[in-house]
């Protein structure tokens, strides 16, 4: 069992041994951390898209709002340092490494350094709560493509399972909405609705994974938590040329139609993110709040699980799995848990 996932159609979907690891790979998307990057960091998103170049100067210009810095990259630190403490806490002696898609650190360059400190075998958790091309299958394609390229001795790696349905991932959500709906009087809470933000992904993309389904899970469950059937999931944050479908409806258009609808009160609950960090800061915090306030309409963003102690053990959690023969898989609704060894044709890009 490996990050290249089943080999066959009919491989099975868990690995039930118990393994031993050398260390913990946390892989993300990365994030410039100055303005001299932002341009590079967008080319390197970009990746021979043939995106005009406008287009990412517009992009570059939410970066230079906030100094040229990313947020992501501090927060997955904050993340690494976390689930260290709670790793030691619990007598698991496991390095954890830090390596990007994007920007530095880069996967490959981390790999290499996991290479020259002994590192054999390690997992990976990567920082999305749910299947996707982008979110997981593309993850898989960078570890692979970056051990081709260190070559002999590189690590071998297992993947963590998503986590979209997990009670350490949906319980830190229900408080969070719990929070950002106090500044409501009670008398008016059960008028408030909520609208449920994920990443947009082309519509042939999410054809081909559970992405939407999943996102649907997490939103019944988070809203059942509080105790609403008040709500709807959207999406934000998308890109690419008008005429390719994308996943809709976006969130500023969605605050105007219920507007229009009588809706005057309102909570973001950014369910497809697990860290504050550019797209909910600008396309949230700035572009949906400004729309809000255009439309009179009161909003208010709940946060995202970050360094939730909750949600740090459920990493540990998720390690502790993949170490125990027939391990107990924890997870919420009725899909039960994700697979942790991904099916031979599973999350295509499109």
């Amino acid at each position: 069992m490996s990050v290249y996932g089943a080999q066959t159609a009919d491989a099975p979907k868990f690995d039930d041994a118990a393994r031993d690891y050398d260390a913990l790979l946390v892989m993300s998307f990365g994030g410039p951390e100055g303005r001299d990057e932002v341009m590079p960091f967008l080319e390197n998103v970009a990746g021979g898209r043939n995106i005009p170049r406008e287009r990412l100067e517009s992009v570059a210009e939410h970066y230079y709002d906030f100094g040229g810095v990313s947020p992501i990259n501090g927060q997955n630190r904050a993340l690494i340092a976390a689930l260290e403490t709670e790793l030691k806490a619990h007598s698991i002696n496991l390095p954890i490494y830090f390596g990007n898609r994007n920007w530095h650190p880069f996967v490959e360059d981390t790999i290499r350094q996991m290479r020259a400190d002994g590192v054999k075998r390690a997992l990976t958790f990567f920082t999305s709560a749910f299947s996707s091309y982008s979110g997981c299958r593309q993850y898989r394609e960078d570890i692979i493509g970056a051990r081709e390229a260190v070559g002999a001795d590189a690590p071998e790696f297992d993947k963590l399972r998503v986590f979209y349905n997990h009670p350490g991932f949906i319980e830190p959500m229900i408080e969070l909405t719990r929070t950002a709906l106090e500044p409501f009087a009670p008398a008016e809470r059960d008028a408030v609705h909520l609208a449920f933000t994920a990443h947009s992904i082309p519509s042939a993309m999410a054809a081909q994974c559970d992405y939407e389904i999943q996102l649907a899970e997490a939103c019944q469950l988070v809203a059942e938590g509080i105790g609403t059937s008040n709500y709807r999931l959207v999406y934000q944050s998308r890109s690419g040329p008008p005429r390719i479908p994308w996943l809709e409806p976006d969130i500023c258009d969605y605050l105007r139609e219920i507007k229009d609808r009588g809706v005057d009160k309102a909570v973001i609950v950014p369910i497809g993110f697990i860290s504050d960090h550019m797209e909910v800061m600008f396309d949230l915090d700035t572009e949906a709040l400004q729309t809000a306030k255009a439309i009179g309409m009161q909003l208010v963003r709940a946060g995202t699980v970050g360094t939730h102690p909750a949600f740090i053990s459920m990493i540990r959690t998720l390690i502790v799995e993949r170490m125990t023969a027939q391990p107990e898989r924890l997870a919420l609704g009725t899909r039960g848990p994700n697979h942790d060894v991904c099916p031979l044709n599973c999350c295509l890009p499109s």
